[in-house]
């Protein structure tokens, strides 16, 4: 019995064991035919989504627009192409291939690549900016045939300037950030920031916050779905105090006349900047995608200096038009009237050395205002030697003209109105009380930006106060046109004598609408009142020696300060003509703003140029000159 009830036993437990195994290969079997056939699409897709990318969804730049609505800044889209190392299996072959659909040279491709592989390697490298829709369609299909798994095509916000050249010194332009703006701007590689003018400077504003979308990729890289997206927020909306019609018609008066330069037009109340205009100029557009090296080296080796922004970086000697800097100073100073005569018989002698005046049988007798009328260079020869050098750069200081203007833009040079104790820094040596003869008139060791002629007029123009001037009007938070907040001037305000502003004002009148020198800056009824300047490029004697030995232009500089109406100014600037021989033909260009500001106001249609011309060539030889020491 017991071996009998042994072997029931083992065989009840060898069947259960059978049935057991039977039941776990069935329930196996069962299993694998679920997950394999009924769900075999889900797990097939979970086995291709293997990886997550995290794209960066580049933000709008603000619009830029004028005081009065018009656009200056937009953006439009375009597509960038990038490479991502994390996905690729053989970086050589990609940059081969990449290279050959998209039509760049794959000496380029490995030199940008080559430049970033210090950098994570889920961090894409931008190889073709700004890429053409055949380029993007070329690379896209071959995405499709897995061809290129690691490099993908987005579609970016690009700035784009629709006035190309207008006010490019002004607004300025668009780059990649460098490895010091990464950190100051706190932006990521590729980012584009400002990298000058108001772009630069006002770039925080302008910027934006960059979006992200977190997507789910396949082995070869394609995207299966979108994760999570967060969108981009656009930088803000920025108001620039420029007026459109009035910076055009500075430039179109430049080219139809045929001169590079400078034009700065000021509110002389608020300091807010109406024009600013340097020529020639260059396209913002062509640094929006990324600059190419035979465009950047042209700029760059380019005589004329086209990316040199003349109105806050180009110093020239003011010619006549700093007597009225000499003619403010002395009358502040008490040590003339406006009445005072002083005779003019060609020129005068001032320690042991004969200054002539430009007109060389003299003025006569000339008082303060028919002096400044007529240029009279006697008359301030002897009110500057009165005055003396400290006493011209404390003046100049008060005015504006000294130091730098303040105004919201990089790379402001600093004017350079001497003193006494400038040159015993500068040179070790002392001053000479015949320079100060020199810079009477607005020549010698003085040398000044157009910016600062402007501020000079503008603090004349209001009575005494020496305005900053700045570029930005307003910005939009997303509530509205905000007015940007202004610090406080650094500088004291002060008020001038009513008999100077008097006699200062009467005789920049009669500079333009008696016998004076600046008559093409008259508009009837507006009440112009202004002063040419003529600022020498050498010296006479220096034109001389070097005629037709250089091909250096050597014809001088013309200057018109300006402001309008005399008795209550509501517009005050300079136009600075480079090599444009007299100041008259700045108030030829000054006049055309002036009437364009006027029309606008009024609401009377612009006035009409003509067609331009082309730019006049240098001067290979140097021509005739007039008097020695002549400024007017």
């Amino acid at each position: 019995m017991a071996i009998g009830e042994d072997k029931w036993r083992l065989t009840t437990r060898l069947n259960v064991l059978r049935v057991s195994v039977a039941v776990a290969f069935g329930l196996l079997a069962c299993g694998f035919w679920f997950y394999q056939v009924v769900q075999h699409a889900k797990f097939k897709e979970m086995a291709e989504n293997n990886h997550q990318r995290t794209l960066t969804l580049r933000a709008p730049r603000g619009i830029i627009f004028d005081r009065t609505g018009r656009l200056l800044v937009e953006n439009r889209n375009s597509f960038n192409i990038s490479i991502v190392r994390e996905h690729t299996k053989d970086l050589d072959r990609t940059i081969r291939v990449l290279a050959a659909v998209t039509g760049v040279e794959e000496k380029i491709v490995r030199e940008v690549v080559d430049r970033h592989r210090r950098e994570p390697s889920y961090r894409p490298i931008l190889v073709v900016q700004d890429a053409t829709l055949a380029q993007v369609a070329s690379v896209t299909a071959r995405r499709l045939d897995f061809e290129l798994p690691d490099v993908i095509v987005q579609e970016v916000p690009t700035r784009r300037y629709p006035d190309q050249e207008m006010a490019a010194h002004l607004i300025g332009y668009v780059g990649e950030a460098s490895e010091d703006q990464m950190q100051s701007d706190r932006v990521t590689t590729g980012s584009l920031v400002g990298q000058f003018g108001v772009e630069r400077v006002y770039n925080k504003l302008l910027m934006g916050e960059d979006g992200a979308k977190r997507v789910v990729v396949n082995s070869v890289g394609r995207e299966i779905r979108t994760l999570e997206e967060i969108p981009p927020v656009q930088g803000r909306r920025v108001q620039l105090t420029i007026d459109y019609a009035m910076q055009k018609a500075a430039e179109d008066a430049f080219r139809a006349y045929g001169y590079f330069g400078s034009a700065v037009v000021l509110d002389p109340k608020t300091g807010e900047v109406l024009t600013l205009t340097s020529l020639p100029a260059f396209d913002p557009n062509d640094f929006a995608t990324g600059i190419d090296r035979t465009t950047w080296n042209a700029l760059n080796t380019d005589k004329l200096r086209p990316l040199q922004n003349r109105a806050i970086q180009g110093r020239y000697q003011p010619g006549s038009t700093f007597k009225i800097v000499v003619a403010t100073a002395a009358l502040e100073e008490g040590l003339i009237t406006p009445e005072r005569q002083i005779y003019c018989p060609g020129g005068g002698t001032f320690y042991g050395r004969f200054f002539a005046c430009h007109l060389a049988g003299g003025h006569g007798y000339v008082d303060l205002r028919h002096a400044i009328e007529k240029s009279c260079n006697t008359y301030f020869y002897t009110v500057g030697n009165m005055l003396g050098v400290d006493k011209m750069y404390k003046w100049s200081e008060k005015l504006g003209l000294a130091l730098k203007s303040g105004i919201d833009l990089p790379n402001e040079q600093e004017s350079i109105v001497p003193s006494t104790e400038w040159k015993l820094k500068r040179t070790g040596e002392r001053w000479y009380p015949g320079e100060t003869i020199s810079v009477a008139i607005g020549q010698g060791q003085l040398t000044v930006t157009p910016i600062s002629m402007a501020v000079m007029m503008a603090t004349v123009a209001n009575g005494g106060t020496r305005v900053v001037p700045r570029l930005v009007k307003a910005h939009d938070e997303g509530k509205g046109w905000e007015p940007v907040k202004v610090p406080p001037s650094p500088f004291a305000p002060f008020l001038l004598k009513p008999e100077t502003i008097a006699a200062v004002h009467d005789g920049l009148w009669l500079a333009v609408n008696g016998a004076g020198t600046a008559g093409r800056g008259r508009v009837a009824g507006r009440d112009v009142a202004g002063k040419t300047g003529t600022a020498q490029v050498i010296s006479n004697q220096g034109k001389e020696r070097a005629r037709g030995k250089t091909d250096r232009d050597l014809r001088d500089h013309g200057w018109f300060v300006f402001m309008v109406p005399k008795d209550n100014p509501e517009l005050a600037g300079v136009v600075f003509s480079e090599h444009g021989e007299h100041g008259y033909f700045s108030a030829t260009v000054a006049k055309h703003v002036i009437e364009t500001y006027f029309a606008q106001k009024d609401g009377l249609p612009l006035p009409v140029l003509p067609p331009p011309v082309p730019v006049a060539p240098p001067v290979r030889t140097v021509a005739a000159t007039g008097p020695a020491g002549g400024t007017h």
